[in-house]
């Protein structure tokens, strides 16, 4: 198969509009015969994208995405197609300082408290005593 994405343009309102991307199969003559599905913003457990594609949904999505990007003279279409490439993009945890003892660390989970401790520190302050 040939995949290639297709755009449509959505008018929300006067001032904002929204894409959506049908993935086809260029192999096959036009639009609607073949069509394959729509590629989703985030790639999920449950959208037919993911059942289609298996293990090799977020690859196949980033390289449709970077072919469809080279191919388009519209600029808003590539802001589009940036924004959804970068939300694929895996999120890397930058590292921070304790506030306590100034030693670096990834911080894991969600922030509890007003500041930054890295874990020794943290189960110090408030561990189980």
């Amino acid at each position: 198969m040939a995949l290639r994405l297709l755009k449509f343009k959505e008018e929300n309102n006067l001032f904002q509009s929204t894409y959506r991307f049908a993935v086809v199969d260029a192999g096959k003559s036009s639009y609607p015969s073949n069509f394959v599905c729509m590629l989703p913003a985030k790639i999920g457990e449950g959208s037919t994208f993911v059942k289609l594609f298996g293990d090799k949904s977020l690859e196949q999505a980033q390289l449709l995405l970077k072919d469809s990007l080279k191919r388009e003279s519209d600029n808003e279409v590539k802001i589009e197609l940036q924004r959804r490439l970068r939300l694929l993009e895996p999120k890397e945890n930058s590292p921070i300082k304790c506030c306590y003892c100034g030693k670096t660390f990834l911080p894991q989970g969600l922030r509890r408290y007003k500041r930054y401790f890295c874990p020794e520190c943290g189960q110090k302050r408030y561990g189980k005593h």
